[in-house]
């Protein structure tokens, strides 16, 4: 048995290597028998790259509300109190709306396969024309 203490008097580490626009992260667990778990604030438009996992991944979102999308597939609307199950393998973003930051904790399983960047004409293409909105 482990016993991770929140934070720990680390401070907030901003994303930019694999994430468009402004997204922190908190690591919860680091890495520990390949599951990892963190925090993820991303704010109004920020999302990953494309991406995938070796064994799978979990999102609860926690605040906010954004999108989640396969590749190929039409993006699915998050909100506060959403969970998300993405099976190993599935290429996929994730990511607030245009007008709202979103914070989810992703519970990743495995390694993370980093791919390119969602071009902002994909982003916009896949949440609406009149930019991305959340009703």
């Amino acid at each position: 048995m482990k016993v991770f203490r929140g934070r720990a008097g680390v401070p907030s580490e901003q994303r930019t290597a694999t994430f468009s626009g402004t997204v922190y992260g908190d690591s919860i667990m680091p890495a520990t028998d390949k599951v990892g778990v963190g925090s993820v604030n991303f704010a109004p438009g920020a999302r990953t790259f494309w991406h995938k996992h070796e064994i799978g991944q979990v999102l609860q979102v926690t605040s906010g509300s954004g999108f989640v999308c396969l590749d190929g597939g039409e993006p699915q609307v998050i909100r506060t109190g959403d969970v998300v199950h993405i099976a190993a393998g599935e290429r996929h973003w994730h990511g607030a709306s245009g007008d709202s930051y979103m914070v989810h904790t992703a519970t990743t399983l495995g390694t993370t396969t980093w791919q390119e960047e969602v071009a902002e004409e994909v982003y916009r293409k896949a949440v609406g024309p009149a930019g991305p909105k959340i009703v």
